[in-house]
């Protein structure tokens, strides 16, 4: 009888409470939400691989939770939900592809975790970045307010298998930070963008047309030796200074390809390159001015001893302030900016502080070149007869005067253009080729002994005009050359 007892009460417990614990189960189940997770439990991402925690010195990641509020502003929760971690990377449809993102200080992006498993994505309203830019100076590992995030933020949501998010060390930067992979639509470029063809097609080709302008005057000036003379040299000298900035400036136009560039070393090419080439300008406006200004003219220096010596000062001084510049960059800067990307992390470029030292050394030589053209000039206008070398100097006293013009208004184009306004930069972008053909102009074309010695050389060019008609020792150089 006893035993019949026990056994009722067993299985009136079982009938009370099976259903009770199948409805806590299902619940259960029901408010468990999936988290994706790039790498295997106990491993982080070092750059882009991931590493076992006991090599890293790193804890877990573990995703932190923030509540959609019903305006859409998010913030910070104490209260976890019941979440299980999914491995693997997010696989992507045809028409999406992968994009990494970094929460980091410095960036523009935020991630946070709802708690409905929904990845966002917080970046830049571009319309509204130039208003405030003290949300940089966050804790990467903090949302912002509200305000914030109304004013200065879009973001975009991605459910659970379009990310799986994780702890990343980014080595070269120093940064333990948050980084999410993610399946973004494709973009269709449309060629009709003002902003796009001007950016992504004119300005690349218009740079493929500079370099190839500025390689004829150098490949011109180097190989016909009758132009290999100190204003030769210089002149090429100058030209491949400007070849290795538009190259860098190319660079940085695709940033698509961020990956496998640095920017900053870019930014530092371009403008160390620019400033050399200002240099070189200066060094010729002063062997022109000194020359004019000398009473004896035959010195029994020659010009490769003379090239050596200006090269000693346009290449210390050209090191000495790009040393001052990165220095003052890394040491000084208070707001270092950043170029962004689809599929890199943010990268440092060079901040206005580095670049006010290279363009004030840039402006200060032009100081002194315009005082070189206004006191050569008044000098030739006070000679009452020329020999031969002054007749020759006289030439390239106009060649610097042009160069001088084209090289400050580029200059001046590119100081407004960042500033950042689209007119700006389009005018720089037209502006930097108009730079190069004039140049190329002013070298070769624009000059009838560079001209002849060109058609004496090709044999395409057979001018049938006076030869007393040039402009000075054409003949005698046809005659040595054995033309």
């Amino acid at each position: 009888m006893r035993c019949l007892v026990s056994v009722v009460i067993v299985v009136v417990g079982l009938l009370t409470n099976h259903p009770r614990a199948v409805i806590a189960s299902t619940d259960e189940k029901a408010n468990l939400i999936s988290i994706g997770k790039c790498c295997e439990p106990g491993e982080i991402l070092v750059d882009d691989t991931c590493t076992p925690l006991k090599e890293t010195n790193e804890t877990e990641w573990r995703p932190k939770f923030v509540e959609e509020k019903v305006n859409g502003i998010s913030r910070s929760r104490q209260v976890e939900p019941n979440y299980q971690l999914k491995i693997g990377k997010p696989k992507c449809q045809s028409n999406e592809h992968q994009w990494n993102v970094y929460h980091r200080r410095s960036g523009e992006d935020r991630l946070a975790i709802l708690t409905n498993g929904i990845l966002r994505h917080y970046t830049t309203d571009l319309a509204k970045r130039t208003e405030d830019r003290s949300v940089y100076g966050l804790d990467p590992e903090e949302l912002m307010d509200e305000e914030d995030l109304d004013t200065m933020y879009i973001h975009y949501d991605y459910p659970f298998g379009h990310y799986c998010a994780d702890k990343t060390i980014l080595t070269t930067d120093r940064l333990v930070t948050t980084y999410a992979m993610v399946c973004v639509p494709d973009v269709v470029v449309t060629w009709t963008d003002t902003n796009y063809l001007m950016r992504h097609a004119i300005d690349p080709a218009f740079h493929a047309m500079s370099i190839a302008s500025y390689l004829i005057v150098a490949v011109v000036y180097f190989v016909l030796p009758q132009l290999r003379d100190l204003v030769g040299n210089m002149i090429t000298s100058m030209t491949l200074c400007l070849i290795a900035g538009q190259c860098a400036s190319m660079v940085r136009i695709f940033t698509e390809f961020g990956s496998h560039v640095s920017f900053m070393v870019a930014d530092t090419v371009m403008y160390v390159s620019l400033l050399a080439a200002f240099f070189w300008l200066n060094a010729l406006g002063y062997y022109v001015w000194s020359t004019f200004r000398s009473r004896n003219v035959f010195l029994r220096v020659t010009d490769g001893r003379k090239y050596c010596y200006y090269s000693t000062y346009v290449w210390s001084s050209t090191v000495c302030i790009a040393g001052s510049a990165i220095f003052a960059h890394f040491a000084l800067e208070t707001s270092k900016p950043v170029i962004t990307g689809t599929i890199y992390p943010p990268q440092e470029t060079i901040g206005w502080l580095g670049v006010s030292v290279l363009f004030t050394a840039i402006a200060l030589t032009i100081l002194v070149d315009l005082s070189f053209v206004l006191t050569t000039a008044n000098r030739i206008k006070r000679m009452s007869t020329y020999g031969r070398i002054h007749h020759k100097m006289k030439y390239s006293f106009r060649m610097f005067v042009f160069l001088f013009v084209l090289m400050s208004t580029g200059w001046v184009a590119l100081l407004l253009s960042r500033l950042n306004y689209d007119v700006l930069v389009y005018c720089q972008i037209v502006i930097n080729l108009f730079q190069a053909i004039s140049i190329l102009y002013v070298c070769v074309f624009g000059q009838r002994r560079v001209t002849f010695l060109l058609g004496k050389t090709c044999n395409c060019c057979n001018s049938r005009e006076n030869i007393e008609g040039l402009d000075w020792g054409e003949e005698m150089t046809a005659i040595n050359a054995g033309y």
